[in-house]
Order: C-alpha cells, then sequence, then structure tokens
C-alpha cells in the first residue's frame, strides 16, 4: 500500500509523483548545492567528521548513506539542512535505523527545515542537538485509497510501524503514541509547524546547554496537541550555521 505524506509550497514547486512507495514530504525553497568534499544522493560530506542532508530521501538513499560511511567511517554528525521529507517512508525509516545503529548525533543548524519523513531522520540521531531558529513541520501521511492514520486501528500496522520506530528511538510508549497524535493532528493537505523550543519539549536535548547556555532550565514537557495554521510556507531564508560540536 502506498503512504504519502507532503504538500505543496505557494512557490512552484517540482509535481510529486507516485512510485508505488510510500511518500511523505513537505516541500520548500529549492536550496543551491551545499559546497562538500563529496556527494552520495541527498547526503553531502562536509569534512571528515560531518555530512549534511539536503534533499528528499528515497529507495535508494539507505545503500547512499552506506557508501557514504564505507568512504568516510569517521563521520560522527549529521546535519540536517534543508530537508522535505521523503519518496520512499519505508526506506526512510530503515535509513532512520541506519543512523542510530552506527551512533550518528543528528544537528538541525539555525534557518535549517526539517519537513515531514524527515522528522525521523532527525529522531534517529544518537545525540540529537537543535539550534535556535531551526524549524520542523509534520503532517499526517495519507495512502492510495485516500485514508489517513485516522482511519486505521490504532494497533494495524499502517500506525505500529511509526509508534514502534519512536520506541526505537528512544520514547517509552506514552511518549511515542503522544508524538504520533501531534503528527497526525492536522491533515495531509496542511502543516504543523515546530520552531526549535518546541521540538526540543519532545526530545531528550542533550545538548541544551549548549544552545541555551549552562544554566538552561530543562526542557519543557511536551507541547499541548493543537493544531496550527501551516503558514504560506513560502520560504526558506537560510541563514545556516554549520560549525557545530561534534556531540
Amino acid at each position: 500500500m502506498q503512504v504519502e505524506e507532503w504538500t505543496e509550497v505557494e512557490q512552484a514547486a517540482p509535481a510529486i509523483t507516485s512510485s508505488g512507495a510510500a511518500e511523505r514530504l513537505v516541500s520548500g525553497v529549492p536550496l543551491e548545492e551545499l559546497a562538500g568534499v563529496a556527494t552520495y544522493g541527498p547526503f553531502r560530506v562536509t569534512d571528515g567528521s560531518h555530512a549534511a542532508l539536503v534533499g528528499i530521501t528515497d529507495a535508494h538513499s539507505p545503500a547512499q548513506f552506506a557508501a557514504m560511511l564505507h568512504d568516510y567511517p569517521q563521520i560522527a554528525t549529521l546535519d540536517l539542512v534543508e530537508c522535505p521529507g521523503t519518496f520512499d517512508d519505508i526506506a526512510n525509516l530503515r535509513l532512520g535505523r541506519m543512523i542510530r545503529d552506527a551512533g550518528i548525533a543528528t544537528r538541525v543548524p539555525r534557518g535549517g527545515s526539517v519537513r515531514s519523513g524527515a522528522v525521523e531522520l532527525f529522531l534517529a540521531g544518537a545525540r540529537r542537538e537543535i539550534d535556535d531558529g531551526a524549524r520542523f513541520a509534520v503532517h499526517a501521511w495519507e495512502d492510495d485509497t485516500g485514508r489517513q492514520a485516522s482511519d486505521y486501528p490504532p494497533t494495524a500496522p499502517e500506525n505500529a510501524k511509526y509508534l514502534d520506530f519512536y520506541r526505537a528511538m528512544g520514547m517509552d510508549a506514552d511518549r511515542a503514541k503522544a508524538f504520533y497524535a501531534m503528527t497526525n493532528s492536522v491533515p495531509f493537505e496542511r502543516a504543523r509547524w515546530l520552531d526549535a523550543a518546541e521540538m526540543r519539549g519532545w526530545v531528550a536535548n542533550e545538548t541544551a546547554a549548549a544552545v541555551s547556555g549552562p544554566d538552561a532550565a530543562p526542557a519543557d514537557p511536551a507541547p499541548a496537541i493543537v493544531p496550527e495554521p501551516a503558514p504560506r510556507l513560502a520560504f526558506l531564508a537560510l541563514d545556516l550555521d554549520l560549525a557545530g560540536t561534534v556531540h
């Protein structure tokens, strides 16, 4: 069964067509090629210990990620810079598990944008860092029959694969259910945006002190699940800071 989750932006964007696999993305303004020493699909190696994700993942992304780690085994941090989502949800979840298994940290720099299926890749980090000015977007998925998560029983395989993933990434059962409910709190056609502080409320922010100072308070409880109107998605004014510390 095909699952789709993506949202058009106000600016013209390439049409999204079905490839027979799950799709889940929120389109954004095309980003100019990020300079790097090597390119593996949407991944850019920026130095010996850092890579960046710039673009949409698909069925080829797990193999491309594996090839990158084979050639650059010292990569320790993946910066999520401009990440609209995925053309293949199953491959995307597999990629997330590969990131976790490799012990790689994920970081969203100031000005970075992580949307839809790319949110799972951020959650996959062995350590997760969110710089102030980072943004995230979530929304409900829709399959090729027009049904969304709420149209299936909570324990159906269509829902269980996401809950299983969130638990594998460190959420307890209650937090996984709450996070999944939040992602599905707006329909397929819209997006709910979260700023850096809101997203930190959903994850253990191991680097809060580095972002907010040594006296930073513990992360706030998970934000209430209140659907918000999606902005006109007419961005990205990128002001990125990729010079972070490896954790």
